[in-house]
């Protein structure tokens, strides 16, 4: 493998030694710039506009989607892959932990987010050589746009690889292929985001960065690594200080739906997002990383008309029952049969009932549940009520449920979508990559490993109390002030944060119910150190409902808290270079 990279480099100075004897065939590419194009402030800000547009995946495949669907959400249990077994069947093995470093999908993450990083470094390199062309603000906005989205990517690729190679605008190009990956990440990720914060403004253009999203992914990294006094005085920062890029100062939705709903992109609770484009047109400048994610076979009455992917966990959705008090069953006792919530898989094939005499759940749930999770006879946004086994591809592959996050409007259809391709299924919601109660969450993680318990409960009851405005929850067709279930939440007493454990316990279990399948959920387990458990526990439980896709999974400690490192990548720079993570 060595041999090939010292070959790749040779015949690129064959080539570089050959144009100098025959400048006749040079002939500048089809469609691209030279450098002498670039080294301008428009230039400079093309490639600023070209590192943005790394966000949303380079190459066209669903594992690079900012939303992490499968490799945050599926394999955090929160949803499974859906459709049936045949359908995008690479999914399959990663979804059980039996993946290889093969998998190509993996591949094609790993090359999209080390693009976005080439791509920022390419931004940063050339604002520093035509420094004297521009103005000190834009100098110092642009290289800190360009900062932050690098400490993106690089954390990204932290999260799924761990052991990565790092490098930054003084390493040639033709010396990254020999960048070993035992680089230290979190260092340039630091570096980076400080550098962002000191010099890009509070407010910007929509869909930029700003100084408040750079402080709270610094946070952020500040929590992965454990660091949780420094965690604090940057989510604090940003929750006293931090506006959106419009300068509206961070809060909550008071309708939670609305976070996921195009008509509100650029709100108040956005503070790091992916932006998309609010107008028909190309397929090009919509989410095609989610054009799978709708129910299967909706026809007119229901989105996207394809394809069933995504499918939210039965467990995920007992998750959402609570007590009579409105509390969630911390205890995990949500997954005893008799705190099931009802759903139309046990009832037709464990129960041998028909689907007609499916009966909804009486019993208490978080509201939650109905903004997150689609369920039979529950109004699915402005579609219908969500009819059952009409919209599931296969029952006993992927269960009853529907996603509903992220999911387009009836009212929207042809003009908040691109409903010109093979699927109706390309909206133009932007991706929320940080939001302000995913701030005030990692805000009351950090509290509560630091003692602070009554803090971390203001915190919590903050989003809890968002969740309580029954104003805003699902409610019937029929009847507008009925609601669609059984609606019971509570906020937290003090007696409930007593000891640091339990309000541990309370913190996880918050950031289950509020983010669930936004991409969250796997990375959150595995720095807490309790995949393994959590996850097998997940697996067990959803093999007895669907056997064919999940019996006989696990998880292995030690090996699957990171994906390998992809094969193709170590054949590419040897085996000298590129180091396998432990266990593939």
């Amino acid at each position: 493998m060595k041999t090939n990279r010292f070959f790749a480099l040779l015949t690129a100075g064959l080539l570089l030694v050959g144009a100098c004897s025959d400048e006749f065939l040079e002939v500048p590419p089809a469609n691209s710039l030279g450098d002498a194009q670039l080294q301008t402030k428009d230039g400079v800000e093309g490639l600023l506009i070209g590192t943005y547009a790394a966000l949303n995946g380079v190459f066209g495949n669903r594992f690079e989607g900012p939303n992490h669907w499968v490799t945050g959400a599926i394999l955090g249990g929160d949803a499974n892959k859906g459709t049936d077994a045949g359908d995008y069947s690479s999914i399959n093995p990663v979804q059980r932990f039996t993946h290889d470093a093969t998998q190509g999908d993996l591949n094609n993450l790993w090359r999209g987010r080390f693009e976005g990083v080439s791509r920022a470094n390419k931004v940063v390199a050339t604002a520093n050589l035509i420094q004297d062309q521009l103005t000190a603000s834009d100098y110092a906005r642009i290289s800190g746009e360009a900062r932050m989205l690098r400490a993106h990517f690089y954390f990204d690729l932290k999260k799924h690889f761990n052991n990565i190679p790092v490098f930054d605008e003084t390493v040639p190009p033709e010396e990254v292929i020999l960048v070993p990956n035992n680089g230290d990440a979190w260092a340039l990720i630091e570096a980076d985001l400080q550098y962002a914060y000191d010099n890009l403004p509070e407010t910007t253009s929509a869909g930029r960065v700003n100084r408040w999203a750079a402080a709270a992914l610094m946070g952020k990294a500040m929590l992965y690594q454990g660091k949780f006094s420094q965690a604090k005085t940057w989510f604090d920062d940003v929750i006293a200080n931090g506006v959106t890029p419009l300068g509206e100062k961070y809060a909550l939705l008071d309708n939670y739906a609305n976070i996921f709903n195009a008509e509100f992109d650029n709100h108040a609770e956005s503070v790091f997002d992916v932006e998309s484009a609010n107008n028909t047109g190309s397929t090009q400048n919509a989410n095609y990383f989610d054009d799978l994610n709708y129910p299967y076979n909706t026809g007119p009455d229901g989105p996207g008309n394809c394809c069933g992917f995504f499918q939210p966990s039965i467990d995920l959705a007992n998750h959402f029952r609570t007590t009579a008090a409105g509390l969630p069953l911390l205890d995990g006792s949500f997954s005893d049969p008799a705190n099931e919530v009802a759903n139309v898989y046990r009832h037709v094939f464990t129960d041998g009932q028909d689907e007609g005499t499916f009966t909804e759940d009486a019993g208490p749930l978080d509201p939650r549940i109905d903004w997150s999770i689609g369920r039979k006879g529950i109004p699915y946004l402005d579609w219908i009520e969500h009819p059952g086994s009409a919209w599931i591809r296969s029952f006993p592959y992927a269960g009853p449920y529907s996603p509903k996050k992220y999911i387009y409007y009836r009212s929207q259809e042809g003009s908040l979508t691109d409903a010109s391709s093979w699927t109706r299924g390309y909206a133009l919601m932007n991706y929320t990559i940080i939001r302000y109660a995913d701030v005030l969450l990692m805000a009351a993680e950090a509290e509560v490993e630091l003692g602070n318990l009554e803090a971390a409960r203001a915190l919590v009851n903050q989003v809890r109390a968002r969740a309580a405005n029954a104003q805003f929850w699902v409610k019937e067709y029929s009847d507008p002030n009925a609601n669609a279930a059984n609606y019971v939440i509570s906020e937290y007493a003090a007696s409930d944060f007593s000891d640091q454990a339990t309000a541990r316990d309370i913190v996880r279990f918050e950031r289950k119910l509020e983010l669930s399948g936004e991409g969250h959920r796997f990375f959150d387990l595995v720095r807490w150190g309790i995949a393994a458990d959590e996850l097998n526990r997940y697996l067990n439980y959803e093999s007895q409902y669907l056997v064919t896709k999940f019996g006989g999974a696990s998880f292995q400690a030690g090996k699957h808290e990171y994906q390998p490192i992809p094969q193709a990548q170590i054949d590419i720079q040897g085996s000298d270079v590129l180091t396998q993570n432990p266990g593939w």
